[in-house]
């Protein structure tokens, strides 16, 4: 059965351009104009994923996040503009799954929405037979990652990571102490010829340690090498 996808955003061109896109990847699209008006629709009759802009009249994609996880656990992804990071960043807080920045490449979107569906998935159904191989856990000291269920741990402690994240640090996680530059994280995480500024990933790393830093205060793992990039130094 296809995938349905709730797109909501104030921008019709948007609307179009991206629900001719997922509908040409096989999944079924329901659009909405403003938050106010998709809102009883997706608690009613949840989607699959959920695409949310930020900013909208009426009923921001901020508002409509806090509102719906108030029913729902239906992924979302929100859709931002590059001034807006404060606003990702407590998207993120409250329940987003991931964000990808305005403007975006439409292989990029549907490369996230088919990643996070198929997580999703597997947390319904861990133990469900699957065609792929399942990946390997990584153990690093006091970090534990589980590819497969996309689930992280840090000293027994469950860390919750948008897809992009978790790409990030599996990259970094894979070479304990191996430095990686912002262009080799770039290709672990995005996966696409699409160009991403390097402060998207300084952003990504920021989150990451921020996050950790809810479980353990003390959390120092994710090295800066001024100039270089990034290493894992947590074994």
């Amino acid at each position: 059965m296809a995938a349905v996808i709730a797109l909501v955003d104030d921008d019709r061109n948007i609307l179009t351009s991206v629900s001719i896109a997922l509908q040409a990847e096989g999944f079924v699209t329901r659009l909405y104009s403003d938050g106010e008006a998709a809102l009883k629709a997706i608690v009613d009759t949840p989607p699959d994923l959920c695409l949310f802009d930020i900013k909208m009249p009426r009923m921001d994609g901020l508002e409509l996040l806090r509102r719906v996880r108030e029913h729902s656990a239906v992924p979302v992804i929100f859709l931002t503009s590059k001034d807006e990071e404060l606003d990702e960043a407590l998207g993120l807080a409250m329940g987003a799954d991931d964000y990808i920045t305005k403007p975006f490449s439409q292989r990029l979107l549907i490369a996230r929405i088919k990643a996070i569906l198929r997580r999703a998935e597997l947390m319904r159904a861990p133990d469900a037979p699957s065609d792929e191989p399942a990946a390997e856990p990584i153990v690093r000291g006091r970090l534990e990652m589980d590819p497969a269920r996309h689930m992280v741990s840090w000293d027994g402690k469950r860390v919750t990571l948008t897809v992009t994240e978790f790409l990030i640090l599996e990259a970094l996680a894979a070479r304990p102490g191996v430095v990686k530059s912002r262009n080799q994280l770039m290709d672990a995480a995005y996966q696409d010829d699409v160009y991403v500024d390097d402060r998207t990933i300084d952003s990504h790393i920021k989150r990451l340690r921020r996050k950790f830093r809810e479980v353990d205060p003390e959390f120092s793992a994710i090295d800066t090498l001024y100039g270089a990039g990034y290493r894992f130094a947590g074994e």
